[in-house]
């Protein structure tokens, strides 16, 4: 995370000039890549589709078998909208990437409906 500005005033100023996602939903893929680190018992980096799984199952722990409704009340519909918010974080140097990560990482990875159907399932982490 940067050090010389404040998350939140960032993430402020990111919703100012692109209104596509809710300030929440910046929130949520930091407290997401957190428990996925855990999750995969990783210090660091994280692959795109590593942090998209993490992001499926963190969403289900949160909000259980509301998890769909909120993301899209965040304006996020699809795996590349988490790409999206995970782009702009590096931009906003919120998050950094390796050489190999690409914004197509996220692309397709998974379709909500399915991702997010099988909540009681699911939430057996």
């Amino acid at each position: 995370m940067e050090k010389n500005g404040n998350f939140y005033e960032i993430v402020d100023a990111i919703c100012d000039k692109d209104q596509r996602y809710k300030p929440d939903s910046y929130e949520f893929v930091m407290q997401s890549l957190n428990f996925t680190q855990k999750e995969f018992k990783k210090e660091g980096h994280v692959s795109g589709k590593e942090l998209l799984e993490g992001i499926r199952r963190f969403a289900l722990n949160q909000y259980g078998p509301m998890a769909r409704t909120v993301l899209e009340y965040w304006g996020i519909t699809s795996t590349a909208d988490f790409g999206n918010i995970v782009f702009i974080m590096i931009e906003h140097k919120l998050l950094s990437k390796t050489e190999a990560d690409t914004l197509q990482d996220f692309e397709g990875v998974y379709d909500f409906g399915t991702a997010f159907k099988n909540v009681i399932k699911d939430l057996q982490i």
